[in-house]
């Protein structure tokens, strides 16, 4: 690499400001001069507005960054969908989902689709810099050759790369992107020294250099295959000990009073990266002639909780005499997890799915989520608000959202009624069953 590279001065493009996009450009730009790239236009009109529907960013942070675009050149934030505003910048950041399709294969074509982007505005001596989650080797193997082919630059030359990989956790608004150590890496040791450097500047948590890309991508999909393991081995333990008669959660205090019991709870695993990673990792594995039984026995399980909780519910309803047919059931949250519009890969509507097939009359509340997006993803009517005047039979508290820990359930319920409680908040006295 040339030599005037050892002094790199960055300008930050970040292509794709969803959960992961906006917050990292948000913060790169109170150093520097950041353009946020977004395909979708109303997406971008809705932040250059101020406004975030994802909550990732406060809405006077984002707009303290819009604003400080407006008169600087060397910091602040711009978000548009015009290629031509990014041709200027010279280190590139990839953060677009990378989903799995319903055989639970790994879906690229939102990497292959930025990376083509990419090709079509990089200039010699920059780099690109991939977040998404990927198997081991995808940067390289499938998202470089992409930008070469565009761009016509030769990897390695005439640009480089590197991975550092997102640990965003959407809602949290204590550990924040700047607060969460960066894994960092790069295509050669000198680049993962700048790629490292960059992220160090904003990261007050600090940063690990990784000495490979493909150890940077290994690194992130083992983090959520072992939190999804662990999550999976406390929900087979739920269904054991419920056949027991044991309440899981007298057992997980007791048990947690060593001092080196891993506090994992029982629930449903969804969300963008936990419900999606292993499979990444699964498929890097058997393409590598190896089948991986613990985590995708690990996937199975939790896969399998949604059904189990409809299953528990219809029993229960059973044995207080309470007709499934046209029974009224009301759930309680949408999202994937607690006080956070995030509907990604939500487990919840395993639950709603399940109870539908046995013609049960199912009405989904979350104040949180966004009714349209429930609706164009997932095809159900979603209410920010519980119905008026209506009353139900069973209840099914899905999500621990704020809202529902103190709620008063006699009021939307009948005399003869059951309530489910997934996530172990409600008071014992209320409820009749329990995960």
């Amino acid at each position: 690499m040339e030599e005037q590279t050892l002094y790199f001065n960055p300008r930050i493009c970040v292509i794709g400001l969803g959960y992961v996009g906006l917050p990292l450009a948000r913060i790169f730009s109170t150093k520097y001069r950041t353009v946020g790239f977004d395909l979708n236009q109303t997406r971008v009109d809705e932040l250059m507005s101020g406004t975030d529907r994802t909550l990732e960013v406060a809405d006077d942070l984002l707009q303290s960054a819009i604003d400080m675009g407006k008169v600087h050149t060397d910091k602040g934030l711009v978000c548009t969908t015009d290629i031509e505003e990014i041709r200027s910048c010279n280190f590139y950041i990839v953060a677009v989902p990378t989903p799995v399709d319903e055989n639970h294969n790994p879906v690229l074509r939102p990497l292959i689709g930025a990376s083509e982007t990419v090709g079509k505005v990089i200039s010699k001596g920059n780099i690109v810099v991939y977040e998404s989650t990927v198997y081991p080797g995808v940067t390289e193997d499938e998202c470089i050759p992409v930008v070469e082919k565009v761009s016509g630059l030769e990897y390695n030359r005439d640009f480089f790369a590197g991975y550092s990989p997102e640990r965003i956790n959407p809602g949290d608004k204590e550990h924040t992107v700047e607060k969460i150590m960066k894994v960092t890496s790069g295509s050669t040791p000198e680049i993962g020294k700048i790629v490292d450097k960059v992220y160090a500047s904003v990261i007050t948590a600090g940063t690990h250099l990784a000495p490979s890309i493909k150890v940077a991508e290994a690194a992130k999909v083992i983090e959520n295959a072992q939190r999804d393991i662990n999550i999976a081995f406390v929900n087979e333990l739920a269904k054991i000990f419920n056949r027991m008669n044991i309440d899981t959660q007298d057992v997980l205090e007791a048990a947690g009073t060593k001092w080196n019991f891993l506090p994992f709870k029982p629930g449903l695993v969804g969300g963008h990266c936990i419900g999606v990673d292993p499979y990444y990792l699964a498929q890097a594995a058997q393409r590598f002639g190896y089948n991986p039984e613990i985590i995708l026995a690990g996937r199975r399980v939790n896969d399998s909780m949604g059904e189990y909780v409809a299953g528990q519910v219809i029993k229960l309803m059973l044995k207080k005499g309470i007709q499934v047919l046209g029974a009224k059931i009301l759930v309680l949250g949408f999202t994937f997890k607690e006080n956070c519009p995030d509907v990604r890969n939500t487990k919840v509507i395993d639950i709603v799915r399940n109870l539908e097939e046995y013609k049960a009359d199912v009405t989904v509340h979350d104040p949180w989520a966004n009714p349209a997006i429930a609706k164009d993803e997932y095809g159900i009517e979603l209410y920010n608000h519980i119905p008026d005047g209506k009353t139900y039979d069973a209840i099914i508290l899905a999500v621990a959202h704020d809202e529902f820990k103190e709620l008063d359930t006699t009021k939307i319920t009948n005399g003869n009624r059951v309530v489910y409680d997934v996530k172990g908040v409600l008071r014992e006295e209320v409820i009749d069953g329990k995960l």
